[in-house]
């Protein structure tokens, strides 16, 4: 730490400066440390899509009660689709910029520690200055007293300070690093899976079709529609309204994408959501904490069988997908 020189008046004034300044870099690591807090709730609004997802089928339920054309359908899934990719680049973005803001922090800590004693706010030029002034007022005692107001010193760090400059390159950061994400996710959509299925109609007709991963379960209900009617007489009139997707045994709703359960490497109760094409035998291993990419062909279903048979093997086992449930164990009784 520099020493003080002059008199004893502008050293307590010097203390106190310091003193202020301290509290004041406190008060912002206070402010910084909340603000990265409220990002994290944010973050946490979506998280792995459970709140989203009951908002979504409560809406989705809410509004089409009773009679509803398919294209009003289509038009309610498609926004829900939009509404529920946006989150999730918001959070993949805060959880990005906190990471980074993290790192500047630390850094900043290390460089404070080597320095380990702050130097006093003012410049060395400054005391000889005032030094210099105190002797000629020694030698003229008629002459007033000439205060001297301290200046700055390049040589401290203000890192601390608030800075528009470094607010705009933070935002210029952020908002990069958001379309760096999507540019990635639409990448990710676009890319061609291979989809097992199999019709049931109490027993198993096996075909294969492929999709792309953002494609939704309804986009894909209407692709295996077009392969099965040539060969099933009661689907030539059927739509894609009447059918339904059982993947793990679970009803999956037609607004979900593959993309879905990809990024969020969902689970069913008898195998994983994320996998599409098929290893038998999965189920002699039930120990659902060890990732697999093992899994059953998925069943395309009439509404119409569903309901006269839910009573019945293996209808029996299927229940609505829900995102907040969690498998512990793969089962199949």
């Amino acid at each position: 730490m520099a020493q003080y020189k002059g008199a004893a008046s502008e050293a307590g004034r010097a203390m106190q400066l310091m003193k202020k300044r301290e509290k004041e870099r406190e008060q912002l690591e206070q402010l910084k440390q909340k603000i990265a807090e409220d990002n994290m709730v944010k973050s946490n609004i979506d998280k792995k899509f459970s709140a989203h997802y009951d908002a979504v089928e409560a809406e989705l339920k809410s509004s089409t009660v009773g009679l509803v054309t398919l294209n009003d359908m289509k038009a309610k899934q498609e926004a829900l689709v939009k509404e529920r990719e946006k989150q999730l680049a918001k959070k993949e973005q805060s959880k990005e910029l906190q990471l980074k803001l993290e790192k500047q922090k630390e850094k900043k800590r290390k460089e404070e520690q080597k320095r380990k004693i702050a130097s006093l706010s003012f410049n060395p030029e400054d005391e000889e200055e005032e030094e210099e002034e105190n002797e000629e007022e020694e030698e003229q005692d008629d002459a007033p007293v000439k205060k001297k107001k301290l200046g700055k010193n390049p040589d401290v760090d203000t890192s601390f300070l608030p800075d528009r400059d470094r607010e705009e390159e933070e935002n210029r950061l952020r908002e990069e690093l958001r379309q760096e994400w999507e540019l990635k996710q639409e990448k990710i959509k676009s890319e061609e899976i291979e989809i097992t299925f199999s019709y049931w109609d109490g027993s198993g007709h096996r075909k294969t079709v492929k999709m792309k991963k953002g494609n939704t379960i309804q986009n894909f209900l209407q692709r295996a529609l077009e392969v099965l009617r040539k060969d099933f007489s009661e689907l030539r009139s059927a739509g894609v309204e009447q059918l339904m997707y059982i993947k793990e045994d679970l009803i999956i709703p037609h607004h979900h994408s593959f993309y879905d359960f990809i990024v969020t490497k969902a689970r069913g109760k008898s195998g994983p959501l994320f996998s599409f094409d098929v290893h038998d035998d999965i189920r002699l291993v039930n120990d659902a904490t060890v990732e697999k990419d093992e899994s059953h062909a998925g069943k395309v279903v009439l509404r119409s069988w569903y309901e006269k048979n839910k009573h019945i093997f293996p209808a029996s086992r299927w229940e609505p997908y829900d995102p907040e449930k969690k498998w512990d164990k793969y089962t199949i009784r």
